[in-house]
């Protein structure tokens, strides 16, 4: 766990998508550059913008996958949550307990 963390906050975090690839780490047992392949390809970007916060401002506010400071409209909880499971194609426990608890 700590070693994916410094990779992540390595990344940028959730100011570019550090967060997103550690999440894919945990969730698949993924190393960091296969967990960073796989991120850029279901983002349709190159690993190269994963780091870079401009791109990925813009892709997060796009795709309303969260945001280190949501504006006003953008999506933040467990909204962003659903979009990031929908997006990386990954099963979030509380995604799940809460679809759960709906039907």
């Amino acid at each position: 766990m700590a070693l994916t963390h410094a990779h992540a906050s390595g990344m940028g975090g959730m100011r570019a998508a550090g967060d997103l690839v550690a999440r894919v780490q945990m969730a698949r047992g993924m190393r960091i550059q296969e967990a960073k392949a796989y991120v850029a390809e279901r983002l349709k970007l190159s690993v190269s913008e994963l780091t870079d916060p401009v791109i990925m401002t813009e892709v997060r506010d796009d795709l309303q996958i969260g945001m280190l400071t949501p504006m006003p409209g953008c999506a933040k909880g467990i909204e962003a949550k659903f979009r990031i499971a929908e997006v990386l194609g990954l099963d979030i426990n509380c995604v799940q307990r809460f679809r759960q608890r709906t039907t």
